[in-house]
């Protein structure tokens, strides 16, 4: 079986990619078949200074990327005080951004795979989720701040499938034996469900998470984007389009995840801020959202928009950032 598939292959041919990298199963797996393949990629790893190995594996990380010649970027996170799963992904990613920025990164490479994409099934599930949500992770995604696209290329292949081109080439990784500890729910899951059913019905899996994802693109179909500059987004809405889902995609593109009760708020209001961050506001057909920012407008330009019918609370940002429309 080949492990990294063509359509991928010819994505991240001759662009310039960055790797996320642990030094783990899944991304040691991932750094060898892109090398194998002749894909030309950075790397970037993150030391968050709670595990002894850390130094080790960063040590390792910085080893490849001398052997290979490949740019080599590390930070160290800080401690965090709480909620330590949600800070260190907040984190990595910003910091994953801010070389993308600098560097021009086109994409960010992660090695997410089988196992990842149905623990996050489970966890979803058990809290209520739709077919949307229980779709989960995307194998390539687009965001536009900054802009570039996110791509998973093993989300069909199993850990165990890794792990076997690991040691079937004796290939160099490390083992986190914090992916062992059930105080994280996504370890236990994995333990108690997802390994042992991918490990059965890995083929029949996979299947179905093809099929979902068919019926969200069916489930999507509900709206086109008529115009979008910066931040700012102009939907049109078609007869049942589902506002919270479609405000979701936007917002993701963003950076920005919404939260259930936030959901909840989009399906019964018009005009919201969302987090203090974001304005989502409906008129007509139409969906707006944009970055929500407060300043006082001229009454000319104020007037300019009640004819355009352009909603209030995101009139700031298009004052703001001087678009046209």
């Amino acid at each position: 079986m080949e492990l990294l598939k063509i359509e991928f292959i010819q994505l991240l041919k001759g662009k310039k990619n960055l790797l996320a990298f642990s030094g783990g199963v899944d991304s040691s797996a991932l750094f060898f078949l892109l090398k194998s393949h002749s894909i030309d990629f950075d790397i970037a790893i993150v030391d968050y200074e709670v595990r002894n190995e850390s130094k080790t594996e960063v040590g390792f990380a910085k080893e490849l990327a001398t052997k290979y010649q490949l740019i080599f970027h590390t930070t160290t996170a800080p401690r965090f005080q709480s909620h330590f799963e949600e800070s260190a992904r907040a984190f990595r990613y910003d910091f994953f951004h801010q070389l993308i920025e600098k560097y021009g990164y086109e994409n960010l490479l992660t090695a997410h795979q089988l196992d990842d994409k149905l623990e996050w099934f489970f966890m979803r599930f058990i809290r209520g989720a739709g077919v949307v949500e229980l779709s989960g992770m995307e194998d390539v995604s687009f965001f536009s701040n900054p802009p570039h696209h996110l791509i998973r290329p093993l989300l069909g292949v199993s850990k165990d499938e890794l792990l076997n081109y690991l040691e079937t080439h004796k290939l160099p990784y490390f083992i986190d034996k914090s992916n062992f500890d059930e105080k994280y729910e996504r370890n236990h899951f994995r333990k108690h469900f997802s390994t042992p059913l991918i490990q059965k019905y890995k083929e029949g899996i996979a299947r179905t998470f093809q099929y979902i994802k068919e019926d969200k693109k069916m489930l999507l179909s509900g709206f086109k984007e008529l115009f979008s500059q910066e931040d700012l987004y102009i939907i049109e809405l078609f007869e049942g389009a589902n506002v919270a889902q479609i405000a979701d995609i936007y917002l993701k593109q963003l950076g920005y995840l919404l939260s259930f009760k936030q959901r909840h708020e989009l399906k019964n209001l018009s005009s919201v801020v969302i987090g203090r961050k974001f304005a989502i506001e409906r008129s007509d057909n139409k969906l707006f959202i944009a970055p929500f920012i407060s300043v006082k407008l001229p009454k000319e330009f104020k007037e300019k928009c009640r004819i355009a019918k352009i909603p209030p609370k995101v009139r700031g940002y298009i004052f703001e950032k001087q678009i046209i429309f």
